[in-house]
């Protein structure tokens, strides 16, 4: 089974020929198997010979049945089981290149794929005859190409006259995106002979982009415009002309994002000169820096660079690579944390930006940030041999965050905090675990020791109990963290397990028949902890090491000496809790809580009021801050992930799990895109035909293409960009996410609009008679506040009423944007937002 392989949970298997299998994946969907894949089975009850069984075909019946093959002579089938996808070999054979060519087996033959045959072979055809490739833009040249192609075949109302002199025209071109692409499905093919792994091309490929010359036709193009230059450009020049050339070296792109495919990005805006011209700039940015890992598909960094920021190291080789390229190295992260560093004068200024992220909430962040500013957006993203590119085109396109499915899958909380059925799901609690013990209880003391108003804010009882209890815990020595760790530990891998069971024992039935554990659902075991357990005492090591240093204690990581401690701690006995309901399904984890008791809250918040007090009077208080700690995969000396690997696989091994090595651990846990330098090439070749388009300013949506490609099978699909659906709403008028309501911030006498005259404008000029107006989540105009007050507002200059408290340092923007709720509103209607461009900016 490979990296998203089908797995699913058996419900019931039947006897006979064929049997029948009733199946659903871990949260609850359909089995996710196609007619004619191959399964196995294993922890099947009852019906064992399928255990370990040589692989089946199926055949899918519907989205949760499944056809195996004969079970007639088998036992009956009791309860559980996970069935998984097998790959099995295949034998592929093919035509030799004579016959071949002759006889091609162009999949989704169409008659653009037998021109574009045709066309190639009278290339070679023209180049033996000619001595050279048909010269840019010469009509004689295309026209012998031409004749050369109809000689070819005995079915001429199948060739397309047109495809080929363009062709021809073209063919003497060189394009960097379409030698990364091309070069990146070659390369794919070279690993699959070598390893065998993965379906090989039947033979012939063709790709065209015709679609990236200018939409105005080729008249634009002449021989003269696409003549050599003696320039590194002229292969490009060939096909595009001077012009563009020029053009390309003018524009100004943002990159976020220096990684796999942001170093593909930049290596092609280098060879295709990119903001090489005057005028011209690329600023990229990236936080991380370089690990030894990311060599294989990082093809900007070397051995030396290891430790090196990304964006600094990626800029100085594509200077290398192409002197004249404008390209400057940022290292800040793109968030609402930096919209002073790039708001309006950084966003206004580009003509486009490159997403390079494998976070999707922070591609969406992008996408928002280009949607106010009207600027085309290129995202591009990769999971092993998996890639897609989609183009944003403000007015024309979709936006990035229009897809339904742009959202991470989460898995449902009741899985992960107690029935857990794959290793993902227990790295995932073991990460959430990270967080809840070394991170929040941390910053949540450090907030109440700094703030005498923490403890009056909107916290649970839970919240108070975990302060004080961080406050309790503080330890002194390495024992203390070691007796911490190994209390933990009995806590969640004993008696944690030994509660779950006491509320669901493992016969227990939800009805008559139907019992509990059965399908994803695992019957858990308690563990006893055992000091000559490899993962036992990795985790107890780990565990008091980041609670030490959470607690700022510098002390010694002493194996021995924990181990010492270890055998001399007696545990108290389990005691099961009563009157604990424990959530069986997601809506009962989303059920309200029980009333909150105000006496026992307000009696925690008194006591940690006078702790506080004490400590202060005490000059104690600095020496319980604490360290949160933030998970970072990357600094493999930090023990977080070996506190994230041994805590998951105790929990793997609670409930039958088969553990995962330190590698996967650190991939899951840090939410590492699996990467490949194939699959990134042809990623960042097809995103970089698209920007060809932006540059020459493409109007019509079909001359855009979308990308999806999976390299294992081979696939490539390109598809037209869908239209912006409707946002906004206004009473029968609709808008799209690119609309806005745009106001000039000078009134008729040169100066800054008051908040009266916005309001007069709105409902002079755009008909809207308005009730409410935000800035974010400032109110500044409310119809229903008191009229002195509506008055006093109504007279402020509108930099007045969103400059921040006095004396605060503040810059005013270049684009207010406000929202606003209308007297008329009905509940479906949604206004886009007021662009008021002010002076100042």
């Amino acid at each position: 089974m490979g990296p998203g392989s089908p797995l699913s949970f058996l419900l019931s298997c039947s006897e006979g020929i064929p049997g029948v299998v009733t199946c659903r994946d871990g949260q609850g969907h359909g089995h996710g198997f196609a007619d004619g894949d191959f399964v196995t089975f294993l922890d099947v009850e009852g019906m064992s010979q399928l255990n370990g069984c040589a692989p089946r075909a199926i055949h899918v019946l519907d989205e949760f049945t499944l056809e195996i093959g004969d079970t007639g002579s088998f036992a009956p089938y009791q309860r559980g089981g996970v069935i998984t996808q097998v790959k099995v070999p295949q034998l592929h054979s093919y035509e030799p290149l004579r016959a071949a060519l002759a006889k091609p087996k162009i999949k989704a033959m169409d008659d653009r794929g037998h021109s574009l045959h045709l066309a190639f072979r009278a290339l070679h055809a023209f180049a033996a005859e000619m001595g050279h490739l048909p010269r840019p833009r010469a009509q004689a040249d295309a026209e012998r190409l031409l004749e050369l192609a109809r000689g070819l075949t005995a079915h001429q109302e199948l060739l397309d006259e047109g495809l080929v002199r363009t062709f021809a025209h073209v063919s003497a071109g060189e394009l960097s995106p379409m030698a990364a692409l091309l070069g990146g499905l070659a390369a794919q093919e070279v690993l699959k002979a070598a390893s065998g792994k993965f379906l090989p091309l039947a033979q012939w490929l063709y790709f065209d982009a015709l679609e990236c010359l200018p939409e105005e036709g080729t008249a634009l193009l002449t021989e003269e415009s696409c003549a050599p230059r003696g320039s590194r450009y002229d292969g490009q020049i060939a096909v595009f002309g001077a012009d563009f050339q020029e053009k390309l070296g003018r524009q100004k792109y943002f990159v976020v994002g220096a990684g796999a495919i942001g170093c593909e990005l930049l290596k092609n805006f280098a060879m295709i000169g990119l903001a090489a011209g005057e005028g011209g700039s690329i600023t990229v940015t990236d936080m991380d820096t370089i690990e030894r890992s990311n060599l294989s598909r990082q093809l900007l960094f070397r051995p030396r660079d290891v430790g090196k920021l990304k964006s600094e190291t990626a800029a100085a080789a594509v200077r290398r690579m192409n002197p004249t390229t404008r390209v400057m190295a940022q290292t800040h992260h793109v968030g609402p944390d930096t919209e002073t560093l790039y708001g309006d004068d950084f966003f206004t200024a580009l003509d486009g930006v490159a997403n390079a992220l494998d976070s999707m909430q922070a591609r969406a962040y992008v996408d928002g940030r280009c949607i106010r500013y009207l600027k085309p957006l290129l995202d591009s993203g990769t999971e092993g041999t998996k890639g897609h590119v989609q183009v944003v085109v403000p007015y024309l396109t979709q936006s990035f965050g229009s897809p339904p499915d742009l959202t991470e899958s989460a898995v449902p909380l009741c899985t992960l905090r107690h029935f857990p059925s794959t290793i993902e799901h227990t790295l995932q609690w073991a990460r959430d675990e990270f967080d809840g013990l070394f991170k929040v209880p941390a910053e949540n003391v450090n907030k109440y020791l700094e703030d005498p108003a923490f403890i009056e804010g909107q916290w649970t009882t839970q919240d108070l109990e975990w302060v004080r209890s961080s406050l309790q815990e503080k330890p002194c020595s390495w024992q203390d963290c070691v007796h911490w760790a190994r209390q933990r530990w009995e806590s969640l891998y004993r008696h944690a397990i030994l509660n779950l069971l006491h509320a669901f024992p493992p016969g227990h039935e939800t009805s008559p028949g139907v019992l509990f554990w059965a399908g994803p659902k695992k019957c858990p075991r308690p563990l006893e902890f055992d000091c000559d357990n490899s993962t036992h005492m990795e985790y107890v090591m780990a565990a008091a090491s980041l609670f030490a240093q959470t607690h700022r204690l510098q002390v010694p990581r002493d194996r021995t000496a924990a181990r010492e401690t270890l055998r001399a701690m007696v545990m108290p006995p389990f005691q099961p809790e009563s009157g604990v309901r424990i959530p069986v399904t997601e809506e009962e984890m989303e059920e309200a809580p029980a009333g909150v008791d105000e006496e026992q809250l307000a009696a925690l918040r008194q006591e940690l009021a006078e702790c506080r007090q004490a400590l202060l009077e005490g000059g104690h208080s600095s020496t319980h801050l604490m360290e949160p700690i933030h998970f970072e995969k990357d600094d493999d000396s930090n023990g977080h992930v070996d506190f994230i690997m041994a805590a998951s696989n105790l929990r793997a091994a609670n409930y039958g799990i088969t553990p995962a090595d330190w590698h996967k651990s650190k991939r899951v846990a840090g939410r590492i895109m699996p990467a490949i330098a194939t699959t990134t090439a042809a990623v960042a070749g097809l995103a970089c035909l698209e920007l060809y388009k932006l540059v020459w300013g493409h109007k019509d949506l079909s001359s855009y293409c979308n990308s999806f490609l999976q390299l294992a099978e081979p696939l490539l699909a390109r598809f037209r960009p869908l239209p912006p659906p409707d946002t906004y709403k206004y009473g029968q008028e609709t808008w799209s996410c690119w609309h806005r309501v745009e106001v000039p911030g000078i009134g008729a006498h040169g100066e800054e609009l008051s908040l009266q005259e916005l309001l007069d404008q709105l409902q002079v000029v755009h008909g809207l008679p308005v009730r409410t107006v935000l800035c974010g989540v400032t109110i500044l105009y409310a119809s229903f506040w008191a009229k002195q007050k509506r008055e006093a507002q109504l007279t402020c200059r509108l930099t007045q009423l969103v400059s921040g408290p006095p004396g605060a340092t503040w810059q005013p923007p270049q684009i207010l944007v406000l929202d606003l709720v209308c007297e008329d509103q009905q509940d479906d209607d949604v206004l886009p937002p007021v662009h008021v461009r002010l002076p100042c900016g």
